[in-house]
């Protein structure tokens, strides 16, 4: 059956802060608490969506969460009114406050993870949103999460949108950042891999030891039940400790893969061969023959890899069947990424064309294009029974870029979280967003 897969991006919401919440995220930790451009991190987001819908890949947004997450305030006691929570938020706990104001809804691939019609036993895309039970900060993304996905995907006829699992370490989800899949082409069955960090009723299997494993075999399985998937065409695999420990908090920190091919470090996986194996056997079974492109460690090191987002890229795939690698400016600015980069496309592989966009906004906070976009492949039918509201059009870009050029900030200090009028500000932005986007009701602004 033929279909496309749709990019949606997070449009960057009016609070985009560092605030350096990110135990274990080396970017996010580097940056904290200096100021942001929020304007310029949403016109970067934007500008790379528009190039991308004007090359003819499909591309869609999804919306930024309310900010702050007064829920969370509430809920450990700070009472009054809004500014009442956030004077005292800001006096007795500026941490807790940043997290109420946490910028992280703008990586998507942590939105969900998503199986395609072709894969799920009842023919309907499934969506999961993940719990991001490992962070404070994001622990409470899924309730909106789902409620966007749930806007966009309201047919049930086509989707299916499941709750996030369970909110406990055992079950923990960190979404389409470890979670690729396979396939000869888009709309055929496909074969889907689960990445996971550590077994939590398995202590003896390996994990990291500086920081931590936020992804769990238990829930990649739990999620691979809940979606239908087939045992035969879905593999599990260990992500290895020892570079989660060099900063690599995601599998798609250190792999990426699209179609037939699977572009990832050396030291990507605990068990290398046996990953490449099992994605060979399981991916002659539905018709393709894997393409593997190792990177090794002699030519980027780990740190380097980290350090630009190398993998933390989108691997598109073109028309003419070949495919692009869609990578930051800091790709091309490492001396070791970038003579590799050139050695690639030169060596007459599936991979032959690079596109960088400037990302540094996002980069600082810890994320890349991988991190802005959560991939869903729709048919024909699927697409026209998603909402249309979201998909990026020319119309739609220049709306946005007006409604950030009114309602964003271009400088904003960890100090201006505690101001009520801002607060006001970004809950203003996005009750006109709603109207923008035609998703009336989408945010709880009371």
């Amino acid at each position: 059956m033929m279909a496309r897969e749709f990019n949606f991006d997070g449009l960057v919401g009016p609070s985009h802060n560092y605030a350096g919440l990110s135990f274990g995220n080396v970017a996010s930790f580097s940056n904290v608490k200096s100021a942001s451009n929020p304007r310029q991190a949403a016109l970067q987001g934007l500008d790379k969506m528009r190039a991308l819908a004007n090359r003819g890949f499909a591309q869609a947004l999804l919306p930024p969460q309310a900010r702050p997450n007064f829920r969370l305030l509430r809920a450990i006691g700070y009472s009054g009114t809004d500014a009442d929570v956030l004077a005292r938020a800001w006096r007795e706990a500026p941490v807790v406050l940043a997290c109420a104001y946490s910028a992280s809804p703008m990586w998507t691939a942590n939105a969900a993870t998503v199986s395609p019609s072709a894969d799920t036993l009842d023919g309907r895309v499934h969506f999961t949103a993940a719990n991001l039970n490992n962070k404070l900060h994001r622990a409470d993304e899924h309730v909106q999460s789902t409620r966007t996905l749930q806007a966009i995907f309201a047919n049930a006829e086509h989707f299916a949108v499941h709750q996030s699992l369970p909110s406990t370490p055992a079950f923990g989800d960190e979404g389409a950042a470890n979670h690729t899949r396979f396939s000869r082409h888009h709309g055929d069955a496909g074969v889907e891999l689960f990445v996971y960090g550590k077994v939590e009723f398995d202590p003896s299997a390996p994990h990291p030891k500086k920081y931590p494993a936020r992804q769990t075999r238990e829930a990649s399985e739990a999620i691979a039940r809940l979606h239908g998937l087939s045992d035969t065409r879905t593999v599990f695999a260990a992500q290895n400790p020892d570079v989660i420990d060099q900063g690599v908090f995601h599998n798609d920190v250190i792999a990426v893969g699209n179609g037939n091919v699977l572009f990832y470090h050396e030291q990507a996986f605990a068990d290398e061969a046996g990953t490449l194996d099992a994605l060979r056997r399981t991916i002659d079974g539905v018709g393709a023959t894997l393409q593997a492109v190792r990177v090794d460690s002699a030519h980027v090191p780990v740190a380097d890899a980290v350090a630009s987002y190398l993998f933390n890229s989108q691997l598109l795939s073109k028309s003419d069947g070949r495919m692009a690698l869609v990578v930051p400016h800091e790709c091309r600015e490492n001396p070791a990424v970038a003579q590799y980069l050139s050695q690639l496309l030169a060596s007459g592989g599936a991979i032959d064309e690079l596109i960088d966009f400037d990302l540094r906004q996002s980069m600082r906070n810890g994320g890349g294009p991988a991190c802005l976009r959560l991939r869903v492949v729709l048919t024909d039918a699927q697409a026209a029974a998603m909402h249309q509201g979201v998909i990026m059009t020319e119309t739609l870009y220049a709306t946005l870029v007006d409604w950030v050029g009114r309602h964003y900030r271009d400088r904003l200090e960890p100090q201006d979280l505690a101001d009520p009028l801002f607060a006001i500000e970004c809950n203003t932005a996005l009750a006109e967003l709603e109207r923008l986007l035609d998703l009336p009701g989408l945010y709880d602004l009371s």
